[in-house]
Parts: C-alpha cells; sequence; structure tokens
C-alpha cells in the first residue's frame, strides 16, 4: 500500500463511498466539503491508496481560525499581543471503517500539522485549533501535546512553537 495525502478532488475521490462510522463526518464529506472549498471556508485533503486513489481511507479539514488570549494557559499567553491569536482549526479528521487500527488518525494529523507549519512561512498561524466531540477524541489530541482551552469547552489548542 502506497499511501498519499491529496486535496479533494470531487471528480476523482469517492466521497459517497466513504464511512467512519460517524454520519455526521461522512455527510460533511459527501455533501459538504467541496462547497467550503468553493467559498474559502476549509480545504479538504484525502487519504488515499495510490492503487486505489479513487478511495477514501480518511480526511481533515483546515481552516483560518482564532483564539482568544485568554484560553490559552499563563505559560502560552507569555509575550504575545492582547487580541485573538491567529491558529488554524481542524474541523474534521476521520479514518474509514476499513481503515481502523492502522494509524490513520495519526497519520493524517501529522500530515495537517506539517502542512500548517509550511503555511507560517506566509502567514501568521501561533497555534493548531481542534474541537474534541467527546473523550476518546480529546484523549487523542491530547496524546499529541494538544492543550484544554478551558474547562466549560472541548476545544484543544497545540502551540506550534518558534516559527
Amino acid at each position: 500500500m502506497t499511501l498519499a495525502v491529496q486535496e479533494l478532488d470531487p471528480k476523482r475521490h469517492d466521497r459517497a463511498g466513504f464511512d467512519c462510522g460517524v454520519e455526521v463526518l461522512n455527510r460533511y464529506l459527501s455533501r459538504l466539503a467541496a462547497q467550503h472549498r468553493a467559498k474559502g471556508i476549509a480545504t479538504t485533503f484525502v487519504l488515499i491508496d495510490l492503487k486505489q486513489p479513487a478511495q477514501i481511507q480518511g480526511y481533515y479539514a483546515l481552516s483560518a481560525a482564532t483564539i482568544e488570549l485568554e484560553r490559552l494557559t499563563d505559560a502560552d499567553r507569555k509575550g504575545l499581543p492582547d487580541y485573538p491569536i491567529p491558529a488554524v482549526r481542524i474541523g474534521r479528521l476521520a479514518g474509514s471503517l476499513v481503515a481502523r487500527g492502522q494509524g490513520v488518525g495519526a497519520l493524517l494529523l501529522q500530515n495537517a500539522i506539517k502542512r500548517i507549519l509550511l503555511a507560517r512561512g506566509t502567514l501568521g498561524v501561533y497555534a493548531v485549533v481542534v474541537e474534541a466531540k467527546d473523550d476518546p477524541v480529546e484523549a487523542f489530541y491530547r496524546k499529541y501535546g494538544f492543550r484544554r482551552s478551558d474547562s466549560q469547552s472541548r476545544q484543544l489548542y497545540l502551540p506550534l512553537g518558534a516559527g
């Protein structure tokens, strides 16, 4: 299997055939991802096997975001301006049921962060922001260093360090 991450192309990638077991994530990919790209809301990237390039193994969506200074830890606030801090949101991240247990989530997260770090060459990005829908998702992100913004929400962030 030779895996690659590509920007979603509705003409090449089988969005309707993707199933991660979470209907809202399946529906986003099949019905909204291409529209969001066209409107400049989010860009979706898909993980494929080059031998079966139409079959989507997983995906993530990126969009511009900010995080309020007050939502950062005291240590992370040091030296930052007193206004919303630039970030990139991973709005969706999902692996297909057929790829479960193969490290697809970690692979997608790693690819997303690499892509975000490349973007730092042309625009300001302090952190990556995610919204964890439940405890297992929060545990997944926390394993990779994400921090909770506050105790009232499931927003997590990962400071990217000095660029």
